[in-house]
């Protein structure tokens, strides 16, 4: 069995409630959504990725392995478009491990939820991807990854010209709906670079009440940027 992997790398978590944790990233290749924001456009093509064998990767993290080592991230493009490989490559396996997430593939995360320790929902915006449908299926995978005991947390980015009145209507339903929104955190992202919000940063304050409103809320950059690490 094998998967496009784009790249498999250690460095810092940059973004979310693992951020500062030593970790290896598995980068897998394609995505099904085509965001406005996406920071890695290379990852959206599978083709762009390198075929590679469970075998060749287990290989590869006990090569990257650091005495610091908290976690392995698996990331994209969407990693459950390979949520196959992903059950057999995490069978057995003893490390920690994060799920980056789009979340709109439900069925695909009932394969591996089970494995997974971290989970990262990437909350999309109707700005972000041109509807408000993805967020049903999202909260499907955020309730499914809550009854298995995934440690969940929900990302949202957040462009220079986002409403707060965006989030206002996102999180009452998303308080609605998830089964243990008291549990389930909401980590706002500024969209990268940050000289995007000069003169626009008060908006982050704005985004923040609304969300507070209903979830425990954090305001976390890309600190991988911020320090120039991949």
């Amino acid at each position: 069995m094998r998967a496009p992997i784009m790249e498999v790398f250690s460095s810092i978590q940059g973004e979310g409630l693992l951020v500062g944790c030593r970790q290896i990233f598995i980068r897998f290749a394609g995505c099904n959504l085509n965001c406005k924001y996406c920071d890695t456009p290379e990852s959206r093509n599978p083709q762009s990725g390198e075929l590679t064998s469970i075998g060749d990767l287990k290989y590869r993290i006990k090569e990257l392995k650091t005495p610091d080592l908290h976690s392995i991230s698996l990331t994209g493009g969407e990693p459950l478009l390979y949520a196959d490989f992903i059950k057999n490559l995490l069978h057995e396996t003893h490390y920690k491990l994060l799920l980056e997430t789009n979340g709109s593939l439900p069925g695909e995360i009932k394969k591996i939820a089970h494995l997974i320790d971290y989970a990262s929902v990437d909350i999309k915006l109707p700005e972000h991807v041109g509807t408000w449908k993805i967020i049903e299926k999202e909260i499907k995978s955020i309730n499914i990854l809550i009854k298995r005991g995934v440690n969940t947390y929900l990302k949202v980015v957040v462009l220079p010209t986002t409403p707060p009145s965006y989030m206002g209507q996102i999180v009452q339903k998303l308080q609605e709906e998830i089964s243990e929104p008291s549990k389930t955190p909401i980590v706002i992202q500024p969209s990268s670079p940050l000289d995007y919000w000069i003169g626009s940063a008060p908006r982050l304050l704005k985004i923040s009440e609304e969300i507070g409103r209903h979830f425990k809320v954090r305001l976390i950059p890309q600190v991988h940027k911020i320090l120039n690490l991949r």
